[in-house]
C-alpha cells in the first residue's frame, strides 16, 4: 500500500509538472510570435532606410546621391524639399507639388519637433515617413519605409530552445535614492539613464548581478553575455521586467531579444555597461539574426 502512494503521489507531481512546463511554453511562444509580429508591422526596425546627420544650415531632402537627406527609390520625384538648421531649430520646406503630411494634413513648412519632446512630428510621402532624433548634441533625419526590402524579406528571428532553467527570481536592490548612469551607445557616445538598483540572482548554480535601467515603468536590462562571441548578437541584447513591490522580480532570459542594431546599420542602440557584462553563457532568447 505503501508503495502504490509513493507511485501515485510521483505520478500526479509528473503530471503537474508537465502541465506547468507545458502551460509555461505555450506563454513564451506566444510572446516570441507576438515580437515578431511586431517586427513584421509597416512601422517597425525592418522598415528603417536611413539615417542622415543634420548640419548647421540648408539641408537638401530627395531622390539620389545628390541630396543630403536621400529618400528610397520608392519617391516619384526629384527634390523633395529642404530642411534648415539653425540654433537647434530644424524647418522643413517642401517643394510645389509634393506630398508631405503630417497627421494627414498636408503641409508646405513646419518645424520639425524632434523626439526628445513628446509630440514628436512625423512627415509621410507616399510610403515613407521621416522625422528628427537628437543624439546629445547632434541631430539626424531618420527614415523609414514600409516597402523597405528588410521589412518585406523579414520571415522570422531565430531562438534558443525554451528552458526554463533560464527564468529566475531575481532581488532587487534599490539605491538609497535613483541614480543617473551612464550608457554607451553604438555612435560612440552615451545616454543618460535612470536606474534605481542593482539585480542580484543565481543561475546555472553561481550568483550575478545585473544593472536595470527604468523604461516605460519597466526595468530595462541591456546585458551581454558569454553567446554574443559565436551564437547570439556580438554587441548584447535586451532583456525586460515587470516590477514588484516585494523587489522580487522575474528574469526570463527565454524572452531576451535583439537590439534593433542587429537588424539594421541605421539605429543608435545603446550597448551593455561593464557592469552588465556576464562571464557565462545564457544560451537561452533570441539568437543572431544574420549569420
Amino acid at each position: 500500500m505503501k508503495g502504490f502512494i509513493i507511485v501515485t503521489l510521483l505520478i500526479i507531481s509528473f503530471a503537474v509538472n508537465f502541465q506547468a512546463q507545458t502551460a509555461y511554453n505555450s506563454e513564451v511562444t506566444k510572446w516570441r510570435t507576438n515580437h515578431e509580429t511586431e517586427l513584421k508591422s509597416e512601422n517597425s526596425w525592418f522598415s528603417l532606410a536611413g539615417l542622415f546627420w543634420l548640419k548647421d544650415g540648408v539641408n537638401t531632402i530627395g531622390k539620389g546621391a545628390n541630396y543630403d537627406i536621400q529618400l528610397t527609390e520608392n519617391f516619384k520625384g526629384g527634390k523633395f524639399g529642404e530642411i534648415n538648421l539653425k540654433n537647434g531649430v530644424a524647418t522643413l520646406k517642401v517643394e510645389k507639388g509634393v506630398e508631405a503630411l503630417n497627421e494627414g494634413k498636408q503641409i508646405s513648412e513646419i518645424v520639425l519637433v524632434s523626439d526628445e519632446k513628446q509630440k514628436q512630428t512625423i512627415i509621410q510621402t507616399g510610403s515613407q515617413t521621416f522625422y528628427v532624433i537628437k543624439r546629445e548634441d547632434k541631430f539626424g533625419i531618420r527614415l523609414k519605409d514600409k516597402n523597405n526590402k528588410a521589412r518585406l524579406d523579414f520571415n522570422g528571428l531565430h531562438w534558443f530552445p525554451i528552458d526554463k532553467k533560464y527564468q529566475v527570481i531575481a532581488n532587487f536592490e534599490p539605491f538609497s535614492e535613483p541614480k543617473e548612469i551612464l550608457i554607451p551607445n553604438m555612435l560612440g557616445g552615451s545616454y543618460k539613464m535612470k536606474s534605481e538598483g542593482i539585480l542580484k540572482f543565481k543561475l546555472l548554480g553561481k550568483n550575478y548581478s545585473l544593472q536595470p535601467v527604468e523604461e516605460d515603468g519597466h526595468y530595462f536590462i541591456i546585458f551581454r553575455d558569454l553567446t554574443s562571441k559565436k551564437d547570439t548578437y556580438g554587441v548584447g541584447r535586451f532583456l525586460y521586467a515587470e516590477k514588484s513591490k516585494d523587489n522580487k522580480v522575474i528574469l526570463d532570459f527565454n524572452k531576451a531579444e535583439n537590439p534593433p542594431c542587429a537588424y539594421t546599420t541605421f539605429a543608435t542602440c545603446p550597448i551593455p555597461p561593464p557592469q552588465n557584462r556576464l562571464q557565462l553563457a545564457i544560451k537561452a532568447g533570441e539568437k543572431r539574426y544574420h549569420d
